[in-house]
């Protein structure tokens, strides 16, 4: 008798199943036919990270001040810094910039700490290969990636200080008529 159960049982559930796949049959497919065909990616799609460059003058907006490593919880990020020479400025430029894929986790974190608009996550997928050391990319490999990535800066939410609040003036405590000696609890006046 069990067996019988169990016979009709599968034959519902094969139904179920194919009465689902039936009712999908007739519509419109959604398959891509993908050398051919690439899928438009979503807006908050983190693929590769790229490094942008000032569409102006097209130097690099990194200034090496190394939040995006220190963000990074997996330790992808490597830089090493340099500074111009000229004595003015001072300013600092990533001499070093590496981006190991492999170990990246294309979380996000070193493009929210960037205060400098340089990093951005691009919505970019194809980098299959065979070979490992083509998936440590460096400053020039970023840069390049980056070159047709838009480059929106950052609004910068202005800093609120909020109003300073007024002191409130505190009473101080009335001083004791004899000065060195401290106040004796209440308690022990009464037993003298």
């Amino acid at each position: 008798m069990a067996f019988v159960t169990e016979f009709f049982s599968g034959i519902y559930n094969l139904c179920l199943g194919l009465k689902t796949t039936l009712k999908y049959l007739p519509g419109r497919s959604i398959t891509i036919q993908y050398p051919k065909e690439r899928m438009e990616m979503f807006d908050r799609f983190r693929g590769v990270v790229v490094l942008l460059s000032n569409p102006e003058t097209g130097k690099l907006n990194c200034t090496a001040c190394l939040l995006c490593q220190k963000a990074c919880p997996v330790g992808a990020i490597t830089i090493k810094q340099a500074q111009d020479k000229d004595p003015i400025t001072k300013k600092r430029y990533p001499e070093k910039f590496e981006i190991n894929s492999l170990i990246c986790c294309y979380c996000g974190l070193c493009e929210e700490s960037c205060s400098f608009d340089a990093l951005k996550m691009a919505q970019k997928y194809e980098f299959a290969t065979t070979d490992k050391d083509k998936l440590i990319y460096d400053m020039n490999r970023l840069q390049e990636l980056g070159r047709d990535v838009k480059y929106v800066p950052k609004k910068k939410r202005a800093l609120v200080k909020p109003p300073a609040k007024p002191e409130k003036e505190t009473e101080s405590a009335p001083v004791n008529s004899n000065d060195e000696k401290p106040d004796k609890p209440a308690d022990q006046e009464d037993k003298q």
